[in-house]
């Protein structure tokens, strides 16, 4: 009975099994099916996250690898100056970086690799050992900066040398450049300097820094599916060149006699420091033809290799500088940085006269055969304005009140012109408006004019001999040329070409003649006028030896007034018939006690233009007179006599002098930039042999002053 129980129940069991496994394979398929379908939905999304943003993710992941994969630094382009020596160029540097992980995976290469870092290089090993424990999976750590190959190439020897130095691991050179200034200061207003991120900051650095800037390229280091490290190198594309309009020998020239005037005057009045003849001195030298700018300086300077220095250039003492807090500092930084001759204003003084009498002449308000009368003073709106010659000029006519620098004369001729037509030629001159030089750096001074619709008569009067607005020393340089030059306004520039790295020209910056200020015909009598300045005028001093030239004497009294401080200048062009050259010299108060002399800026431009206009090949039309000649001799620019002990003299200072004389002349000081005396090798002083009589008869001094008894004009009160 028990065996028939046993024999029912088997097969009900057997049958309870077969149904279980038959669930279980349900769910065993169930489950196979959903894995099957995840990892058919993951794959789908992989490739559609591969097709989308693959490329992403791929430099991404490239982008981290801090050794196999490595920016190649791109080379700023390089400055030429019109001659194409180098003003700027890019030198390449190596950053000297350690990678702990490395070495540490090298059981063996610690301190055989800082035996050789030490070896090698002026570092501090003991702290390399410390970060190297301390940050084990550091791949960067920077050890030394722009460092040269020549300085790392005997580590970088022995790092190539496996059989003799086996374990040397974990050390490597990030490429980068160096921008190098070889002339120092020379033109550092003009150059401007980049900083440690390769942006140009003031000058042609700043205004062409994309043209002179390239992309870096990189080398991607990555694993096959063999783990075969490969790379991939996308090439850096470096800047392009630019030829600038700078001459470096009229640069050098130009700079060398500021540097000069100052060390003459300075003194315990000067400026900052009490180191400095002026608070600010600026030469600009223009080609009157085509708007280039062959030279343009300022003083103080500073040096490009080093911008961030106030040491050096006599503006302060160490214990002034060490006394600064930051705010002081880079406050005096950039001070010193400002471009004077595009940057700050000042009112023109009696250089503006060449303006308005070219625009009375030119509109027609005038033709130049009136006469004025000068009694010393003139009365407009109840203002009574002083000439610059107290007891007048008496009779003048237009070329003689341009001579003299006459200031009632001028307010004569502007009230002939009215104030609209004065005001639409000083537009047409730029005034108010930007150059748009090439440079960086360019003040704005639309809102240092008169406005026209609010101009009154005293405006106008003042106006006319470069009182009561404000202008830059490029504006007035520009507008100046176009007054000698024909009538055309030039766009001034101080780049001329753009170039490949590999020197091919890719751009050529050629003259742009904006408008026509004046007509030729006005421009020609401007510059017989001009010419007369220099002949009979107040702009006697300005003249080199031998040449003739024509240009304009000009001082401004400061505001506020009545406080003694002018702003002298002095512009003039050579030649005469054929204007090929500008010069303009502005001096932002003399460290004199009696400044407002033209003189100064005189003695600034005859000695630039005595050694450039040869450099130009414009050559003396005139006979030297004797004083002429021992001029020039005693600047170095003729040979002078040598002369034997007992006085006789035995040859012109050419070649090796004979036994018992002295030594020729011709040396230049490299510390001073003066000529060296025969006899003593002392420096020579070019201003002993054309003195300055600052109570000479130049009638360009102490100018317009409104009479005691009169209401004070709101600007404008004084200046020549």
């Amino acid at each position: 009975m028990q065996d028939q129980r046993r024999n029912f129940r088997e097969p009900e069991k057997e049958k309870k099994v077969k149904k279980f496994s038959i669930r279980m394979q349900k769910k065993l398929v169930v489950l196979f099916l959903i894995v099957l379908l995840a990892f058919v939905g993951l794959s789908a999304r992989l490739i559609l996250i591969n097709k989308e943003n693959g490329e992403n993710y791929k430099r991404k992941i490239l982008s981290q690898q801090s050794y196999d994969s490595r920016v190649l630094p791109f080379k700023r382009g390089d400055i030429l100056d019109a001659q194409g020596s180098k003003l700027a160029y890019s030198e390449k540097v190596y950053n000297l970086i350690i990678d702990s992980k490395l070495m540490l995976q090298a059981k063996t290469a610690l301190e055989p690799t800082l035996a050789a870092l030490d070896a090698c290089f002026d570092v501090d090993v003991d702290e390399i050992r410390n970060y190297i424990n301390e940050h084990p999976a550091s791949q960067y750590y920077v050890v030394a900066k722009q460092l040269t190959y020549d300085e790392i190439a005997p580590f970088v020897e022995m790092q190539n040398n496996k059989k003799d130095y086996p374990d040397i691991t974990g050390v490597w050179f990030e490429e980068e450049y160096r921008r190098v200034y070889p002339y120092g200061t020379l033109a550092c207003d003009v150059i401007g300097f980049t900083t440690a991120d390769n942006m140009g900051a003031f000058g042609m650095e700043q205004y062409y820094n994309d043209v002179l800037n390239g992309t870096n390229g990189r080398e991607y280091g990555y694993l096959t599916e063999d783990s075969n490290l490969e790379r991939s190198t996308r090439s850096a594309e470096d800047g392009k060149i630019l030829v600038s309009t700078i001459d470096a020998n009229i640069q050098g020239i130009v700079e060398k006699y500021i540097a000069q005037w100052n060390h003459e005057h300075e003194g315990a009045n000067a400026y900052r420091a009490g180191q400095l003849g002026s608070y600010n001195t600026g030469v600009i030298v223009m080609d009157p033809r085509n708007g280039e700018v062959l030279a343009m300086a300022g003083y103080p300077v500073f040096d490009l290799n080093d911008p961030r220095s106030l040491s050096g250039n006599g503006l302060y003492t160490e214990e002034q500088i060490a006394a600064m807090d930051d705010e002081a500092y880079y406050a005096a930084l950039n001070s010193l940085w400002r471009n004077y001759c595009i940057s700050d204003t000042y009112e023109p003084g009696s250089t503006a006269k060449t303006l308005t009498i070219a625009a009375a002449l030119d509109s027609g308000a005038i033709s130049g055969t009136e006469s004025y009368y000068c009694g010393g003073v003139y009365e407009v709106s109840g203002h009574q304005i002083h000439c610059n010659k107290r007891i007048g000029h008496g009779m003048l006519t237009v070329s003689g009140s341009l001579e003299q620098s006459c200031n009632v004369a001028l307010m004569q001729i502007g009230e002939a012109m009215g104030r609209s037509t004065f005001m639409e030629y000083l537009s047409n001159y730029n005034m108010g408006l930007k150059t748009n030089i090439d440079l960086a750096g360019e003040a704005r001074t639309d809102t240092l004019i008169y406005d026209p619709e609010t101009m009154v008569a005293s405006d106008l009067a003042i106006s006319t001999f470069g009182q009561g607005y404000n202008v830059t020393m490029i504006q007035m340089a520009s507008a100046f040329c176009s007054i000698i030059n024909g009538g055309y306004y030039y766009q001034p520039h101080v780049v001329k070409e753009i170039r490949n790295p590999d020197g091919t020209t890719i751009e050529r910056v050629e003259p742009r003649v904006l408008k026509q200020t004046v007509s030729e015909t006005t421009s020609a009598q401007m510059r017989e006028y001009l010419a007369r300045v220099c002949v009979d005028g107040t702009g006697t001093l300005a003249v080199p030896a031998g040449y003739y030239i024509g240009g304009k004497t000009g001082t401004a009294e400061m505001y506020p007034r009545k406080q003694g401080n002018y702003v002298v200048s002095f512009i003039g062009f050579a030649p005469i018939d054929d204007p090929q050259v500008v010069i303009y010299v502005v001096i932002d108060r003399p460290n004199v006690e009696d400044q407002p002399h033209s003189n100064f800026a005189q003695e600034i431009t005859k000695n630039i233009l005595t050694e450039i206009l040869p450099y130009l090949q414009i050559f003396r039309t005139g006979e030297l007179s004797e004083a002429d000649e021992e001029y020039l001799k005693n600047l170095g620019i003729l040979p002078k006599d040598v002369v034997a002990e007992e006085g006789e003299t035995v040859g012109e200072g050419e070649g090796e002098p004979e036994e018992g004389t002295a030594a020729p002349v011709g040396q230049v000081d490299p510390a001073t930039g003066y000529a060296t005396d025969p006899n003593t090798g002392e420096a020579l002083n070019p201003s002993t042999y054309a003195p300055v009589d600052p109570y000479s008869s130049d009638l360009d001094g102490i100018g317009a002053v409104v009479d005691e008894d009169a209401n004070p004009l709101p600007q404008g009160e004084g200046g020549e």
